[in-house]
Order: C-alpha cells, then sequence, then structure tokens
C-alpha cells in the first residue's frame, strides 16, 4: 500500500536512489523491489544536510521531492 503524505528527513550529502515503484520495504529509498516492473529507482544527489520533503505517493513531477499534487488530488475527489 503506498502512503500518501509526503516523508520530512534530514539527509547527509551524498548520492540516494528513491523508489520510484511504491513497492520498497526502505520507503523512500530503493530496495531493488522494482525488479520485474517497468519502473526504475530516480538517482539524486544531495549537497546539503539539512531536512528535505520526500515524495511518498510516487506521482510527484518533480522527484524525489514532494510537489503537493498528492494532496491536491485528495481535494480534487472529495
Amino acid at each position: 500500500m503506498k502512503k500518501q503524505m509526503p516523508m520530512t528527513i534530514e539527509l547527509e550529502p551524498g548520492t540516494y536512489h528513491w523508489c520510484a515503484c511504491g513497492h520498497t520495504k526502505n520507503e523512500p529509498f530503493c530496495d531493488g523491489s522494482h525488479q520485474g516492473t517497468d519502473k526504475v529507482p530516480f538517482p539524486f544527489k544531495i549537497i546539503l544536510k539539512r531536512k528535505y520533503v520526500m515524495c511518498n505517493c510516487h506521482v510527484t513531477k518533480n522527484p524525489p521531492f514532494c510537489d503537493g499534487i498528492c494532496r491536491r488530488i485528495k481535494v480534487d475527489e472529495t
């Protein structure tokens, strides 16, 4: 089940792989669960240590970061 809210996490500088399939057990990072799907992890680099708002609904237009689309979709559906 995909979570519908973003995650706020502190990241250290480095390269990460954001899960684009939604099947990972290590949200928001890839754990290889995409094998056998048409999805691939999204690599991204962090330069500054700080808190980031990461997409957890997998619908963002700005991966791996939340763009608020999940909130707009929820509002539109009600």
